[in-house]
């Protein structure tokens, strides 16, 4: 079981998509929507624990091939050791970060289409 909840992936891979708009999308625009998306992206991964960090990179990582899902467990200590730049400035340097993140959910056996539909139902 990943150490993150579904609903925060989910969150991350809308936030990414949001302004993903066929070029680089962390691209600073001036303090625009982009620029203010990026920043509420660049904190929300910031303000995850470590084991949701390590998770969320793992999960990419087996999106992306370099590990497959039953290494998840590998692919997350990988990421708690070789971690040299923060968590978020690696992933939101990742373009693909969205798809990635989405391969690696279906990947490992979990549809991101739920947990990206519990985010838009009403309260």
């Amino acid at each position: 079981m990943l150490p993150i909840a579904l609903d925060k992936i989910a969150h991350i891979i809308i936030q990414a998509r949001d302004h993903d708009s066929g070029v680089n999308p962390w691209a600073h625009q001036g303090g625009g929507r982009q620029h203010g998306t990026r920043h509420a992206l660049h904190d929300f991964i910031a303000d995850l624990n470590e084991d949701e960090q390590a998770a969320l990179v793992a999960v990419m990582w087996i999106g992306r091939d370099s590990f497959e899902p039953e290494e998840l467990d590998e692919a997350m200590r990988t990421a708690r050791a070789e971690r040299t730049v923060p968590t978020e400035d690696y992933l939101m340097g990742e373009p693909r970060l969205a798809d990635l993140l989405e391969a690696g959910l279906e990947a490992l056996g979990i549809p991101p289409e739920a947990a990206e539909d519990d985010l838009h139902r009403p309260v």
